[in-house]
């Protein structure tokens, strides 16, 4: 094969296989401050549908105060897995007031379920560890949260 048509193919398989890839990686999501006591977080919301399904999937780093918050309007029974998703993450699942529920550890590209104690109204993932470095525990707060 010459040069010129490897390249060309090669450019024509990333042409082709590109645009999703792109797209799941560059998707926008606003950002909120949100605090846990002293503790600024810089989170990223998905609050329909399509953006909770992307989530923080096809990401290789988030910032050590960067994270996620997963807003579902009404009391739900929540699970999280981790499939596409690169980084290892930690969730809080929260009630209406913000409190935590319970934390899970969550390891990446895994379809292993992680899911609220009870119904909540949010889940923030964060930097897996960065709750317990931070010693943010069940029943801490989380503020700033969207409604």
């Amino acid at each position: 094969m010459t040069k010129n048509l490897l390249s060309g193919l090669l450019a024509a398989a990333f042409a082709i296989a590109s645009p999703s890839a792109f797209s799941q990686q560059s998707a926008k999501f606003p950002v909120i401050s949100l605090t846990a006591g002293m503790h600024v977080i810089r989170a990223e919301v998905a609050a329909n549908d399509g953006e909770r399904q992307q989530g923080l999937m096809f990401r290789e780093r988030m910032g050590p105060n960067e994270g996620m918050v997963f807003v579902f309007g009404a009391p739900a029974t929540v699970c999280m897995w981790m499939k596409n998703t690169l980084i290892p993450l930690s969730v809080a699942f929260l009630d209406e007031s913000g409190k935590i529920i319970n934390i899970e550890d969550m390891k990446p590209q895994s379809t292993d379920s992680h899911c609220a104690k009870k119904p909540a109204h949010y889940a923030l993932e964060m930097n897996q560890g960065w709750f317990k470095q931070k010693n943010i525990k069940p029943g801490s707060v989380i503020e700033g949260l969207p409604r």
